[in-house]
């Protein structure tokens, strides 16, 4: 496969002119990539987020995620995706940017810490 051929890796194919495995796979690594770009700048978010965060227990907030997972919905409403992939995907996402955004908070306190 050249760089003129449907499905080349960096080159952004729809899945209707993808007529081999190959080149699906090619697509499918070429959105992860640019998934794990996506969740890496979502992640700094997070640690910003217990940056500004003055208390532990703002750190997880219900209203919240049920605001983002109805977005996502929303979203996914126009964009496509199904909802059996789009909220449980969203939801364990949701989940470990909490646990992450934990232990940056409790990070940040053992850093505020006297010696």
């Amino acid at each position: 496969m050249d760089q003129t051929t449907p499905g080349w890796p960096g080159r952004e194919v729809a899945p209707e002119a993808c007529h081999t495995m190959p080149q699906l796979r090619a697509q499918i690594d070429r959105l992860d990539r640019t998934l794990v770009r996506l969740i890496a700048e979502r992640q700094r978010y997070i640690e910003r987020a217990a940056e500004i965060k003055e208390t532990r227990d703002t750190v997880r907030d219900e209203a919240r995620i049920e605001d983002v997972v109805a977005k996502v919905l929303d979203e996914a409403g126009r964009a496509g995706p199904s909802p059996e992939i789009a909220e449980p995907v969203w939801r364990m996402l949701v989940e470990r940017s909490i646990a992450h955004e934990f232990a940056a908070f409790d990070a940040r306190g053992k850093a505020q810490r006297p010696r």
